[in-house]
């Protein structure tokens, strides 16, 4: 089967979230340092120093946003979903990790996760765009699985399997398919 990237299922760039939290500007140039690392290509080295960072201050809630990010960046999606829950536990009126947080587990195929982790996003942010659209994009994949629940039950059903294969054009068409 092709895969096709969950393009449009995006994940909100660690530099926006600087202006949604109050942090000391004292830090700021270590979050740069990171940012510096990360967009230089070299995500080891700026989750090495991400994690410094955390020794000292182990609540900071940008840098754990970060290091899920880097997490996520490395290939450790188990480790980068863990880290984003549990600063949704921690900091639950954030929106943005729950957004990222429903990036990954979409990626995971844990659509039922996801939509709750969007939910919470657009609950937190009302104006929060890429989460709305994120939220399309489960929604489209949601549609998806039971129309083919419901053809493979019903395969004479010409009706739900057009409904079926309107569901995956929209899915690929958006970049929502998933593998």
């Amino acid at each position: 089967m092709k895969t096709v990237r969950l393009l449009a299922l995006r994940a909100l760039p660690a530099a926006a979230l600087f202006a949604a939290l109050h942090l000391s500007p004292a830090w700021a140039t270590d979050y740069e340092d990171v940012e510096a690392l990360l967009q230089a290509g070299n995500p080891a080295a700026a989750l090495a120093r991400a994690n410094t960072f955390l020794e000292s201050r182990p609540r900071d809630p940008q840098m754990r946003f970060l290091k899920g990010t880097l997490l996520s960046e490395l290939g450790q999606r188990a480790e980068a979903i863990a880290t984003l829950q549990q600063l949704t536990q921690d900091y639950p009126s954030l929106a943005e990790p729950f957004n990222n947080l429903a990036v990954l587990q979409a990626a995971e195929g844990q659509w039922s996760s996801a939509l709750a982790s969007l939910e919470s996003a657009v609950r937190l942010n009302p104006s929060y765009a890429t989460a709305y659209e994120n939220l399309g994009n489960v929604y489209i994949q949601l549609a998806r699985a039971s129309y083919a629940r419901g053809a493979d039950l019903d395969p004479g059903n010409a009706a739900l399997r057009a409904k079926l294969e309107r569901a995956k054009a929209i899915a690929e068409a958006t970049g929502a398919a998933r593998r």
